[in-house]
């Protein structure tokens, strides 16, 4: 559009020199009959004509190359600048999708570890629970089969030493009701105090084991929150600082594009204007130098007309007149 206006006022500005410089030139020729004022007008008109297409085509040339030039800054510019902003995003979405795959990849161990931890723990504790039972039964069978036979044995000896000795009857008796009686009582404190020890192992190392299962979990839990955590503060500060780096980028490209264009138009603002004045000024001296130059032969013309004018007139005079005086 710029380029159509510019071409517009220049069209307009050569049909409007050509008008004056044909019209100056009729009027010179009209109101003069010298040969040399008429060459030196032509001389004139050729060169304000030349000096103007020149002027011209500078103008165009010089504001064809300034668009140009300020077209391929912007497109290769915004090209940058796209291209930028692309590598960015794709950065961004990589590192995002990076963190992801981190996150839920510890999430997954930090579950199997967990799960794998509190299998190994009951397994551990269900096989004490049974050893504890198998060595409690053991032991009270054991403790019962040795008192009964030691009792038994006790017993017998007792019984034959009576016989042997008292033969009384009633005595024996006696002696065998009070050793049953020990026997059983032996056995019952026995196997009482068996299975109080086993239960407080077993409650003992059930406590033990669940506390070590809750902490084991709550430590796992607490150090994937932090990781994560973590993890998430990095990948949000790098987004915004790759963020900033690229509008701090993008803003001084603009900043520098702007510049380099203001830089060029005034250059050539200032080199047409320059080019400009010199062109006016070397015209005004030429048509200066025309306008004395034509003063100077029309009144040369007139001079030499009129002492050839005053000369004839003397010798007319002179020839005519003077035989009668």
């Amino acid at each position: 559009m710029a380029l159509e206006v510019l071409k517009e006022i220049i069209v307009v500005v050569v049909v409007l020199v050509v008008v004056v410089v044909v019209v100056v030139v009729v009027v010179v020729v009209v109101s003069s009959s010298s040969i040399v004022v008429v060459v030196v007008v032509v001389v004139v008109v050729v060169v304000v004509v030349v000096v103007v297409v020149v002027v011209v085509v500078v103008v165009v040339v010089v504001v064809v190359v300034v668009v140009v030039v300020v077209e391929v800054l912007v497109v290769v510019v915004v090209d940058v600048i796209v291209e930028v902003v692309v590598e960015v995003v794709v950065a961004a979405v990589v590192v995002v999708v990076v963190v992801v795959v981190v996150v839920v990849v510890v999430v997954v161990v930090v579950v199997v570890v967990v799960v794998v931890v509190v299998v190994v723990v009951v397994v551990v504790v269900v096989v004490v629970v049974v050893v504890v039972v198998v060595v409690v039964v053991v032991v009270v069978v054991v403790v019962v089969v040795v008192v009964v036979v030691v009792e038994v044995v006790v017993v017998e000896v007792v019984v034959i030493v009576v016989v042997i000795f008292v033969e009384v009857v009633e005595l024996v008796v006696v002696v065998v009701v009070v050793e049953v009686v020990v026997v059983v009582v032996v056995v019952v404190v026995v196997v009482v105090v068996v299975v109080v020890v086993v239960v407080v192992v077993v409650v003992v190392v059930v406590v033990v084991v669940v506390v070590v299962v809750v902490v084991v979990v709550v430590v796992v839990v607490v150090v994937v929150v932090v990781v994560v955590v973590v993890i998430v503060v990095v990948v949000v500060v790098l987004v915004v600082v790759v963020i900033v780096v690229v509008a701090v980028v993008v803003v001084v490209a603009a900043v520098v594009v702007v510049v380099v264009v203001v830089v060029v138009v005034v250059v050539v603002v200032v080199i047409v204007v320059v080019f400009e004045v010199v062109v006016v000024v070397v015209v005004v001296v030429v048509v200066v130098v025309v306008v004395v130059v034509v003063v100077v032969v029309v009144v040369v013309v007139v001079v030499v007309v009129v002492v050839v004018v005053v000369v004839v007139v003397r010798l007319v005079v002179v020839v005519v007149l003077a035989p009668g005086f």
